[in-house]
């Protein structure tokens, strides 16, 4: 007979497009078994038992359940929190503020007890907010608590950058860091294409399209969509990280990570270079980037800290 494989347990709080996706995505790469947890508990135990069903056809290992109970998810490796309202057509991730804020202190109070040495990734938008909310409440180290958006739109950056080059994005090299959001930074300066600098193979009119469809990713598949936000994409960023945490390679990702004087940054989480493993935020990387592009990042962590002071404000909910 022949010995399960144990396999790390990962919870997902959300189990709508974004949170199934991304559970689907771990099983199908044999990364963890998953918990899906949802306020609405016939959804997740719903979905998780078609993922099971779907074990037969594609003989992965680890399983998957669903459940309305966090009780359910203790001593998770890792808490992904996808739970929230999605973006309609004409709303920005900040029209998200006030309802969300609410989501994710509900969450905290039902997952710390249940995981407290769990690492803690955040999903839930707008992205860099709800980090910062989620560390003044949750009072866990830095390392472990940290958010998704970089990743994501790193994947849309290197996706424009490879249909102006005619590339293959496995050969392309790029980074977006800041906020996630509209001030978002591409560093279309430091991209390259096997190897090669970006400005060498296209001109600035095309690193211009590049930079904008990046930054309008999201909205343009709101747009299209018309009655939700993008979830294939963000599910493949989710994996992505928590691989990475699990199995660590040392690669550098764009993470909303705590800056303590990186960059001349403090006291803020924000998307940034960084090394994920088994502790969560192994080391945040130093990228050289230009005056201009330092002045761009500290603008982007000052929109940050602004709403994140005005979203206290209103809710007088500063736990730390």
């Amino acid at each position: 007979m022949t010995v399960p494989t144990q396999y790390p347990k990962v919870t997902i709080v959300g189990a709508g497009n974004v949170g199934a996706n991304a559970a689907l995505l771990l099983l199908l790469k044999e990364v963890a078994d998953v918990v899906l947890i949802d306020v609405v508990d016939g959804v997740a135990r719903g979905k998780a038992l078609d993922m099971m069903h779907m074990r037969s056809n594609e003989h992965f290992g680890p399983t998957i359940m669903g459940t309305g109970d966090y009780a359910e998810t203790a001593s998770s490796d890792i808490v992904v929190v996808t739970a929230g309202i999605p973006r309609k057509p004409g709303m920005t991730r900040e029209d998200l503020l006030e309802t969300n804020a609410g989501i994710v202190r509900s969450v905290l109070a039902g997952a710390l007890p249940a995981s407290p040495d769990a690492l803690y990734l955040f999903v839930t938008n707008p992205l860099d907010v709800m980090v910062n909310l989620a560390y003044d409440l949750a009072s866990l180290p830095p390392a472990r608590l940290f958010g998704m958006g970089g990743v994501l739109d790193t994947a849309r950056f290197i996706s424009a950058i490879a249909a102006e080059t005619n590339s293959q994005p496995a050969d392309i090299e790029a980074l977006v860091i800041g906020a996630h959001g509209e001030a978002m930074l591409p560093l279309p300066r430091l991209a390259r294409v096997q190897g090669t600098p970006l400005s060498d193979l296209v001109d600035a009119a095309a690193i211009e399209r590049i930079v904008q469809a990046t930054v309008q990713g999201g909205a343009a598949v709101v747009d299209a969509l018309k009655t939700g936000s993008a979830f294939y994409a963000p599910a493949s960023s989710i994996a992505e990280m928590v691989s990475d945490m699990l199995n660590p390679c040392g690669r550098v990702l764009s993470v909303c990570a705590r800056l303590e004087g990186q960059y001349g940054i403090e006291d803020v989480h924000m998307g940034v270079p960084a090394v994920l493993g088994r502790k969560g935020v192994e080391r945040i990387v130093e990228l050289p980037l230009n005056t201009e592009e330092i002045a761009e990042l500290k603008n982007s962590a000052k929109s940050i800290k602004a709403q994140l002071a005005d979203l206290l404000q209103v809710s007088g909910s500063r736990m730390r």
